[in-house]
């Protein structure tokens, strides 16, 4: 269910992109994402660190999208995000010496060590393809099918790098009698 809700202003986006254009999108996508964070407030939720960002991402580059009226803006919010997160992955290796995905799932896995550098390197490389991809994808192609990428390829690149994940990790899962 997380993950539907994760999405929800990914696919109002789509379908105000299809149903309109791509400014009347941006604008369902920074309303949809006000909302999200407004849900999580008035239902006494924590509102993760990751929406947070997402949400000052889109007001920042929806509304220069908007106000500007220029799509570029729009099309580089994905890239931004998924830089950020590599960003902070990264830094917190290197600065920090703290593996934040060890950090997140620390409490339901066990790994050695090595596995949760790994782990850290192959999410931040990861979050960097995608912003790459992103970007190759608006440059290269039409609004439309940059929309379709968002959605589609960005769902299907994350679904085969987390079973690519869950493979590397099956070897550490220990089963229980």
């Amino acid at each position: 269910m997380k993950f539907l809700f994760d999405l929800f202003p990914v696919i109002l986006f789509f379908a105000a992109f299809k149903l309109a254009d791509i400014y009347v999108a941006t604008g369902v996508a920074i309303a949809a994402t006000i909302a999200q964070v407004a849900w999580l407030k008035l239902r006494g939720r924590k509102v993760d660190t990751m929406l947070w960002a997402s949400l000052a991402i889109i007001v920042v580059f929806g509304g220069a999208t908007l106000a500007l009226h220029d799509e570029t803006f729009i099309k580089w919010k994905p890239t931004i995000l998924y830089w950020l997160f590599a960003a902070v992955l990264a830094g917190g290796e290197l600065f920090l010496r703290r593996n934040l995905i060890r950090t997140l799932l620390g409490e339901q896995l066990q790994l050695p060590d090595r596995a949760w550098r790994t782990l850290n390197r192959s999410w931040t490389g990861f979050f960097a393809f995608m912003g790459a991809a992103n970007l190759f994808v608006a440059y290269r192609f039409s609004t439309d099918a940059w929309v379709n990428f968002k959605l589609f390829g960005g769902i299907g690149l994350m679904l085969l790098f987390v079973l690519a994940q869950s493979m590397f990790l099956a070897k550490y899962v220990e089963e229980k009698p």
